[in-house]
């Protein structure tokens, strides 16, 4: 896959590639502010710290670098709110893609992880070698499955998957939306 560009520009939404030593402190402190929003869902919140969160900053310019994966902060009126990201699993076929996002508690229920999940698929299907994207979360965490379900992926399977997040259930649903066929259905 190409890589995507390092910002998209959504009206009053912009999703931009992290710069790692700017956005430490803010990021540090939007994951502080949503700690009891993500815990349920989300394991890495457990270890929360200023290292911890470096080393993730760090880890994303890698990735980014070496084409495998693709991390946002998402951006809104001037600050961060969240981000999303477009990876492929290491286990996942060539021409599956996935995205994942989160977002800082006051801005729920506005569309804001709507419309970046929205802008990560289109970037996904800018690329020929990208015929489907997933969504992959616990069926519990509601808010995660609005999602896509709101984008018109398809449930697929839902299925066992080892228990990371307190919330979790230990089942992963799975979402999918196939690339849309010239004629405008799905392939």
């Amino acid at each position: 896959m190409d890589l995507p560009p390092q910002v998209i520009e959504l009206s009053d939404l912009t999703l931009r590639r992290f710069d790692r030593e700017a956005d430490l402190p803010e990021l540090f402190q939007v994951i502080a502010e949503s700690l009891d929003h993500l815990r349920p869902w989300m394991p890495w919140v457990a270890d929360h710290s200023l290292t911890r969160t470096a080393d993730f900053l760090a880890r994303r310019q890698e990735a980014w670098e070496g084409g495998r994966e693709f991390t946002y902060a998402i951006v809104l009126d001037s600050a961060i709110v969240g981000a999303c990201q477009l990876f492929r699993r290491e286990d996942s076929p060539d021409n599956g893609r996935e995205i994942g996002y989160w977002l800082h508690p006051a801005v729920t229920g506005r569309g804001v992880a709507t419309r970046a999940a929205r802008a990560l698929v289109d970037q996904a299907f800018q690329s020929p070698d990208v015929d489907y994207v997933e969504v992959v979360h616990d069926p519990a965490n509601l808010a995660s499955g609005a999602v896509p379900a709101r984008l018109g992926f398809t449930e697929r399977r839902n299925g066992p998957i080892e228990r990371l997040a307190p919330g979790d259930t230990g089942k992963a649903q799975v979402w999918r939306l196939a690339r849309p066929r010239a004629d405008g259905t799905a392939s």
